[in-house]
């Protein structure tokens, strides 16, 4: 509890981070299991912030179709205590991710810039579950399809990394593809940060991935009627056992 308090007032004075509210529930447990469910010790924080311009608001829904997909930050495809890991191997492992606050905050504040520039259409960070998770919550706000592309067909490692890797500081956004992409190439590149185009947005109402220019396999298509019966059916399924 010490050194992640210590690691969380690090983060907040890099990010310049205000913090309002907090909580750590240390022996909280739940019985309905019979033999208990342990909340982890972990604490919580919350902030605020505010906009100069709501109208810049960022929303994470696709916003229309043949848009890029661009993901702005470094892509390494570390799966340590990720997701994919705990769901799919039920195990919860290695090392978490690294962070470095500087191109964490770099890459915020490129990110708020080129909003308030109108440059992005859409922006969701890249969190749990990695690039097709994020791409998946995007699909579904928006209600459109997407195309993801692979660079990776013969390491299935590499692909899995690519795919659910939880590399930290990451944004997915879209931009039209009327854009001045140089500019935002050059943007990027002078924040210190990586970028790369990983898909584009279709209306197809599906999630394709690979099939793309360079990758001669497929690996997926998933219809979104059957990721918001997935989604959506969580809470209803849990209420009715």
């Amino acid at each position: 509890i010490v050194e992640a308090l210590r690691g969380m007032g690090d983060a907040c004075r890099a990010l310049d981070y205000p913090i309002v509210s907090g909580n750590v529930s240390l022996y909280n447990e739940s019985k309905a299991t019979g033999g208990g469910s342990a909340i982890l010790p972990t604490p919580a924080i919350g902030g605020v912030g505010l906009m100069d311009d709501y109208a810049t608001m960022a929303t994470i829904g696709f916003k229309g179709p043949d848009e890029a997909m661009v993901m702005i930050g470094k892509s390494r495809g570390h799966l340590g205590q990720s997701l994919w890991l705990r769901e799919i191997h039920g195990r919860e492992d290695g090392p978490p991710p690294p962070t470095d606050l500087a191109k964490e905050r770099a890459a915020g504040e490129l990110i708020r810039h080129l909003l308030s520039q109108g440059t992005l259409t859409a922006v969701h960070d890249v969190s749990d579950g990695g690039l097709i998770v994020a791409v998946a919550e995007m699909a579904l706000a928006g209600d459109l399809g997407a195309h993801v592309y692979l660079d990776t067909p013969d390491d299935s490692s590499s692909l899995e990394g690519s795919l659910f890797g939880e590399d930290q500081g990451r944004y997915l956004c879209t931009v039209n593809m009327s854009a001045d992409f140089e500019t935002l190439n050059a943007l990027v590149v002078s924040a210190g940060l990586d970028y790369a185009v990983v898909g584009k947005t279709d209306a197809s109402g599906t999630i394709q991935i690979g099939d793309n220019p360079g990758y001669s396999g497929h690996v997926a298509m998933i219809p979104l009627t059957a990721l918001r019966e997935a989604s959506d059916s969580f809470f209803r399924d849990w209420m009715e056992t």
